[in-house]
């Protein structure tokens, strides 16, 4: 029960703050449960992967996901999340866990930035002038060129290396890349980034099972709180979601990175 309601707080987080919510799952599961975070890391992976999915298919509904982007840019981190999940076996629990803490403290300090920035003059993050990856506006689509494709396999190497090594979706990588690399909306940029998050994450969790890491005990009941969260506060999301919400989600991810910092050093 306790692992159900756990990951409904996720699925919550996830439906209210975007694709970087999921990486509060870990320190959830660490904190909540006692995991260590060899045995958090696939756990919460299999969470974000089946939330991000119902927002993937809604999104495929909608019309608003690259898919050919988001195949790319997923079947890279494909590849690599097998790398991270065998780094993340050979590294000793107390640096894994600090070296989660400072990238969450990294991802909260952006997403607190973004949102006051958005709150004293109501304008989002600036895009540079030209993005390797534009779309074409008579297809539809991106033009691809290499300097879209290289950009687009890097930033799949880093959401798989993280999604292997951290057990994060990687959604605060994406998002930031998709914004920086296209010329995209940035509804699409959402559904895209949560498509390649629910791809990635299956190439990592099934990895996971593989090597026999899966801590299915707890993972079953707390992927499924995290479907059935991200379903329900997806009818409340257009009421609270905004910067106001974007603080304060940053401000407790800010306390769980430097609680499990401080957890792994004393």
């Amino acid at each position: 029960m306790l692992a159900a309601l756990l990951g409904a707080i996720i699925g919550a987080v996830l439906a209210l703050t975007g694709a970087g919510g999921g990486i509060l799952a870990v320190p959830l599961l660490v904190f909540g449960l006692g995991l260590s975070m060899v045995q958090a890391a696939p756990v919460g992976l299999l969470a974000v992967g089946l939330a991000a999915s119902v927002g993937a298919v809604l999104g495929l509904k909608q019309g608003t996901v690259r898919y050919r982007a988001a195949g790319f840019v997923a079947g890279i981190g494909i590849l690599v999340a097998p790398l991270g999940l065998q780094l993340a076996q050979r590294i000793p629990n107390a640096p894994l866990a600090l070296a989660f803490s400072l990238v969450l403290i990294h991802a909260c300090i952006r997403i607190l930035r973004n949102s006051h920035r958005a709150l004293r003059s109501g304008a989002q993050p600036p895009r540079p002038q030209a993005s390797p990856c534009v779309l074409n506006p008579a297809k539809g689509r991106l033009r691809w060129s290499l300097p879209c494709a290289r950009a687009l396999a890097f930033t799949g190497a880093a959401s798989g290396m993280l999604s292997g090594l951290l057990g994060v979706g990687g959604g605060f990588v994406l998002i930031p890349a998709l914004t920086r690399y296209t010329d995209l909306e940035a509804k699409s940029i959402l559904a895209t980034s949560l498509a390649v998050i629910a791809l990635v994450s299956t190439g990592g969790v099934g990895s996971a099972v593989l090597a026999g890491v899966m801590y299915w005990e707890v993972a079953l009941p707390f992927a499924a709180g995290a479907v059935v969260g991200l379903i329900l506060a997806r009818r409340i999301a257009h009421k609270l979601a905004g910067p106001r919400l974007q603080q304060a989600f940053a401000i407790v991810g800010l306390c769980a990175a430097v609680m499990l910092g401080v957890g792994v050093m004393s």
